[in-house]
């Protein structure tokens, strides 16, 4: 696999984020140079770089989705609450998700269809916001040193919104999942790295591993080619993992798919099987199971041909959405039904 090195020079004529004497930051000629795939998180870390709002989408009669807050030594984070109407205090499950980068919780929620699919399956969902006052593309920061340890950095608010949630309402702790798309992706394969007894299980859309970069340099890197060595296995338990990514993928390049199911295995002797799904709409997508030696389905990996960087099965109301399928949300919340702690 080439190195990050390689990718540097292989594109020599990208600038190492100097902006040219003269040039405003706001849009510099260079930045045309820089891979498409990849243009949208350098242009996030210009001056006076801003994401798009979006309104929130309306919840089902008797339903709430509610606005709240979280503080801690690590700074504040704004959250969204989805309670189904079905909720009437018995113990539920709890779906956190992880937007990505220009995203919100209300876009998210609206992309996913993950508030529609709590009031079936009878679960809350909790939407942590990443504001542009943090990161001007509103990106969860997967790739800074800082944010990838556990009780520090965004880890440490994400777990307290989490954990906030389920001192307000009645949780099943053995049922508290975490996944999320492209930025939010990474940072779900983050929190089941550094909490794995918080999470019973993960889902990853479009994300990459957990330590796979330590700066924004190598981040560009890995998001175009992978990692160049096999990811660190998560230590102690292994945390069920559920992989989506689009094969046309130019933002985050499917290998990182490989990487994060690579993470989740670890040195586990798994026997893997493979098949071709086809979604109502006709896409296929490879499924490949990693079963232990009792047949129980560790990690699923979902290869979907023909899709690039958005949520598989999506709907159009939000940002970064595919409604072509396979239902990611649907297989999501499937995977973790199947896999209390």
């Amino acid at each position: 696999m080439a190195s990050a090195r390689a990718f540097w020079s292989s594109n020599s004529t990208v600038p190492r984020f100097a902006w040219p004497a003269g040039q405003s930051a706001d849009e510099p000629e260079w930045l045309k140079f820089v891979p498409e795939g990849v243009r949208g998180m350098v242009k996030s870390h210009l001056p006076g770089a801003a994401a798009p709002e979006f309104e929130a989408p309306a919840p089902v009669v008797g339903a709430r989705f509610l606005a709240g807050s979280f503080t801690n030594a690590s700074g504040t984070r704004p959250y969204k609450l989805y309670v189904p109407a079905s909720y009437r205090g018995e113990a539920v499950p709890l779906v956190v998700m992880l937007h990505g980068c220009t995203q919100s919780p209300d876009d998210f929620a609206a992309g996913t269809g993950m508030n529609d699919a709590a009031e079936r399956s009878g679960c809350l969902v909790v939407y942590p916001g990443q504001p542009a006052k943090a990161q001007a593309q509103k990106c969860w920061k997967w790739f800074s040193e800082g944010d990838q340890l556990r009780d520090q950095g965004e880890p440490s608010l994400i777990a307290g919104i989490t954990r906030r949630v389920m001192a307000e309402y009645a949780v099943d702790p053995r049922r508290v999942f975490v996944a999320g798309l492209s930025a939010g992706g990474a940072a779900a394969a983050i929190m089941g790295a550094t909490y794995p007894e918080l999470y019973a299980a993960i889902g990853v859309h479009s994300g990459l591993a957990c330590g796979s970069a330590r700066d924004l340099h190598s981040a560009l890197a890995v998001m175009k080619r992978g990692m160049d060595s096999a990811p660190l296995p998560h230590s102690g338990r292994t945390v069920p993992s559920i992989v989506f990514h689009g094969e046309l993928d130019t933002t985050v390049s499917p290998q990182n798919g490989d990487d994060v199911v690579a993470q989740a295995i670890g040195g586990a002797g798994l026997r893997r099987s493979m098949q071709i799904r086809r979604s109502d709409n006709g896409r296929e997508c490879t499924q490949t199971r990693f079963t232990d030696d009792t047949g129980r389905v560790v990690t699923e990996q979902w290869l979907i041909h023909g899709a690039g960087h958005a949520w598989s099965g999506g709907r159009a109301a939000g940002t970064y959405t595919d409604p072509l399928g396979p239902d990611a949300t649907t297989e999501m919340l499937r995977f973790f039904n199947e896999h209390p702690l």
